[in-house]
């Protein structure tokens, strides 16, 4: 009986306090890590966070670098919507993004599967890689010396098939599709293996089961491969729409917006009526705009492809 009380003691008083001493590491644990922390987020503070409330107030006045701001509400919002080259750059940006993404995704994806079943060589992943890691404005040259109307070899080999000549810089038609092949070239490498990053998380014993049931290749990548990877790819496609939203570098050095407006991006736009004409207001006003587009277009593909759930759960 006495045990039995001693026991019944034992449950019924308190846990005994943890020592003063044993918070002391996890306090100063949270010090280091606010201190590592403090670089970025100091960066963050002075080169995003300042910029982008400093540019929303400019959005609503009347701004050159010759006078202070002049509070004007929301006229430059309401000029914006009647801005018809504001509506044709956002036109052409939208052409430019579905040319860019569609070809982008669809090539990286056959790159991932080809590099995670057939070429499993670390080269030749960097290889892929390599168009990534030249500079934009480099890549933008070179491919602007190549694809030139007289001395351009992609030209001279059209000629010499008999074929006529293209100005793919210089047709209107052309233009927008000749800058997204450009960037497509630069970008898929780097997509391809954010996708064979995700299809390397798929367990290898799921292929092995449907192997056993019989699957051909073609259903398991359908019915396996593709919903498991469905975060991935939603992940990949928020990333590189606003991406390619906010196309600038490659414009800028190859037509600079023309022939007449058929390359403006709004990203070239908002620069020209920033740095052309000094009319920044006019030019946060419509980086806001771009700002609530891409906010927009991010939440609806992660809303409505599900980027936030897995299949693998």
């Amino acid at each position: 009986m006495t045990i039995v009380r001693q026991a019944a003691r034992a449950e019924a008083s308190p846990a005994p306090a943890p020592a003063p001493g044993r918070t002391r590491p996890r306090s100063k644990d949270l010090r280091i890590a606010l201190l590592f922390i403090a670089p970025a987020f100091l960066g963050f503070v002075a080169f995003y966070l300042v910029p982008t409330i400093r540019g929303i107030y400019l959005s609503f006045t009347r701004y050159n670098l010759f006078g202070d701001p002049k509070w004007i509400g929301l006229k430059n919002y309401t000029d914006i919507f009647k801005d018809k080259l504001f509506w044709n750059s956002l036109w052409v940006t939208l052409e430019y993004v579905v040319l860019n993404i569609g070809f982008q995704t669809v090539i990286a994806l056959v790159l991932a599967v080809l590099m995670h079943r057939v070429a499993k060589s670390t080269l030749v992943r960097g290889v892929l890689l390599l168009p990534y890691l030249i500079a934009n404005v480099v890549v933008a040259m070179v491919w602007f010396w190549m694809l030139d109307y007289q001395i351009g070899i992609v030209n001279q080999l059209i000629d010499w098939l008999g074929l006529p000549r293209i100005a793919f810089f210089g047709d209107q038609a052309w233009a927008i599709p000749t800058i997204a092949f450009v960037n497509v070239w630069r970008h898929m490498g780097y997509t391809a293996l954010l996708i064979f990053a995700g299809l390397q998380a798929i367990p290898g014993h799921i292929y092995e089961v449907a192997a056993l049931d019989g699957a051909s290749a073609w259903k398991t990548f359908w019915r396996i491969t593709m919903p498991l990877l469905r975060p991935v790819l939603v992940l990949v496609m928020v990333v590189t729409v606003i991406g390619s939203f906010q196309v600038f570098d490659t414009v800028a050095v190859t037509t600079g917006g023309g022939p007449i407006n058929a390359t403006r991006v709004i990203q070239m736009y908002i620069y020209q009526r920033a740095f052309a004409e000094s009319d920044f207001g006019y030019a946060s006003a419509l980086s806001v705009i771009l700002f609530i587009i891409l906010g927009i277009v991010a939440f609806l593909q992660m809303k409505f492809l599900r980027g936030n759930e897995s299949d693998l759960s």
